[in-house]
């Protein structure tokens, strides 16, 4: 609904329009009524009118006045005076303020206010078409411009080199390689990218919101900095510089890196850690040295979360942490047993510092955590007769997502604890395999939002009949156990981590903050950062 406000210093006049009219059939509501021009002002800054219908002679500002700020706070606002005074010299007047028409009190039929007022709305209506048509017009200009860039950076990397000169040429279209000019360029990998993707409708559409966000921002950093979204998680970022700047060059990619990581992290909530590559002065170098940050997926395995760190050649690693297996599951299976959650999460720590230490290959580090949490989840179900076969099926789909070392092992401290959680919970409070699996779901999943409908569905149970079963078991309802689960873990990461609140409650699925907040001080007593205090 389009915003009106009337403002006259006539009451009576004032109280007819505003009852003679009906504002909700003509699209209209009515959002103030003011007898005077600086209350209408004041109110106005706040409210951002699409109509207003003004006096003219008026104490504290006439609406003349009223009409001149209106304009510039809004300049598409519709203006209608509304006056005894029928003297040529202030029609003039408002005619030269744009206002769309100029009617006399003492000639006014209502209805005429009524025709006027729906002429201004199919104006309004007309223009946030046109508006709309237009943005609608730019994303397709601005996508088919993305994906031309992204395509030509693939094809440079990808391609053999010919034609150098050539591509010189097509880089300064973009500011890159110009006379006497170098570039640095740096990949942005996107963290704990199998979680964020389940925020957005599709791959495509993150893709595109990162494109967005760093094409407002680009204008702002300290170098020209040209972003190429190369894959879904992975982004390229190309910053152009003069050798021989007094600043120090480096000190000013850092700068923008960081912006780049605030923003995306305030407007997405996302976060990008970067491998930085060296600086290059021809699309010979420019080429080998994105191949090189494109194919350093070991190296960014093993980045630390939103760490910026220096491109290094790739260093053969040798095989060799499965000789720690048999160790490393005797330790976990008695902290199962005995249901210690600190021992097992201190565990899964001493395995990150050897793994990082050592630096074994990322897939080797990958099939030896799998393995760990299959052979767990065997042992699990030795001990509460829990179904294993979908759990293993699932936990491959799961790992092949993370290509960082911390975000993998953020995920098996997450299913080591719902180990525990199972193992607590399972046997004393129901020997019900329905309610085991239950429990387990949610464990595994307090990352999003888990609905009552699909863990019914994971169950094979209707959805009415499971959440009887479940209250009758539990002696609480599903919802009750999810929200009391997501809190205690969010007191675990406010314990054990630096993270802040609003990046706490994106962790745990909650799209909205305040909510989080209440939800948290109606279980916990306290709100989050009176908790953490």
């Amino acid at each position: 609904m389009y915003k009106v406000m009337l403002v006259d210093d006539d009451y009576p006049v004032l109280e007819l329009l505003s009852e003679v009219v009906d504002w909700e059939s003509l699209g209209l509501q009515l959002c103030g009524k003011h007898e005077n021009g600086l209350a209408a002002w004041e109110h106005a800054q706040q409210e951002k009118p699409d109509i207003l219908v003004t006096d003219i002679g008026m104490p504290k500002m006439d609406g003349l006045e009223l009409a001149s700020k209106m304009k510039q706070l809004n300049p598409s606002v519709r203006i209608a005076i509304l006056s005894c005074h029928s003297e040529f010299q202030y029609a003039q007047q408002a005619m030269r303020l744009n206002v769309q028409d100029y009617l006399l009190k003492d000639q006014l039929d209502p209805e005429d206010l009524v025709r006027l007022l729906g002429k201004f709305k199919a104006g309004l209506d007309g223009e946030r078409q046109m508006h709309q048509e237009q943005n609608q017009m730019r994303h397709v200009v601005n996508e088919t411009r993305e994906l031309r860039k992204e395509k030509t950076f693939r094809n440079f990397i990808q391609q053999p080199l010919i034609f150098a000169a050539q591509w010189q040429k097509e880089f300064r279209t973009y500011g890159l390689l110009d006379a006497g000019e170098h570039c640095i360029p740096v990949i942005g990998c996107i963290e704990n990218y199998g979680v964020i993707k389940n925020r957005f409708d599709s791959d495509q559409t993150l893709h595109f919101a990162v494109s967005n966000v760093m094409e407002e921002l680009s204008g702002t950093l300290p170098l020209h900095t040209v972003h190429v979204g190369y894959s879904n998680r992975e982004s390229l970022f190309l910053f152009a510089y003069k050798p021989g700047i007094k600043r120090n060059v480096h000190d000013q990619v850092q700068e923008s890196l960081h912006g780049i990581q605030n923003t995306l992290g305030k407007v997405l909530k996302i976060r990008m850690a970067f491998l930085t590559g060296r600086g290059c002065d021809s699309p010979e170098g420019l080429k080998q040295m994105l191949s090189a940050l494109v194919s350093s997926e070991e190296q960014r395995f093993y980045l630390t979360e939103g760490e910026i760190a220096k491109w290094q050649p790739d260093v053969l690693r040798a095989a060799g942490l499965f000789a720690h297996y048999d160790s490393a599951g005797a330790e976990a299976r008695e902290a199962l047993i005995a249901k210690d959650e600190a021992e097992i999460v201190a565990t899964a720590v001493k395995w990150e510092a050897l793994i990082r230490e050592s630096r074994f290959p990322s897939d080797e580090v990958r099939d030896w955590v799998l393995k760990l949490l299959i052979d767990l989840r065997l042992k699990l179900h030795a001990l509460l007769y829990t179904s294993s076969a979908t759990s293993a099926e699932t936990l491959h789909k799961e790992i092949v997502q993370f290509d960082s070392l911390w975000g993998l092992f953020q995920w098996l401290k997450s299913h080591l604890r719902s180990y525990i959680s199972v193992r607590e919970e399972g046997t004393p409070a129901s020997k019900r395999r329905e309610v085991t699996e239950a429990y387990n779901y949610v464990s595994l999943h307090l990352g999003r939002r888990i609905t009552l409908e699909e863990v019914a569905a994971h169950l094979h149970m209707n959805h009415s009949y499971f959440s009887r079963f479940f209250k009758k078991e539990t002696g609480m309802t599903f919802i009750e156990y999810v929200t009391r689960k997501k809190i205690e873990r969010a007191k675990e990461l406010l314990d054990q981590t630096s993270h802040s609140v609003n990046e706490i409650c994106a962790m745990l699925g909650y799209d909205n903050q305040s909510y989080f907040i209440k939800t948290f001080k109606t279980q916990a007593g306290v709100t989050p950062t009176e908790y953490r205090g």
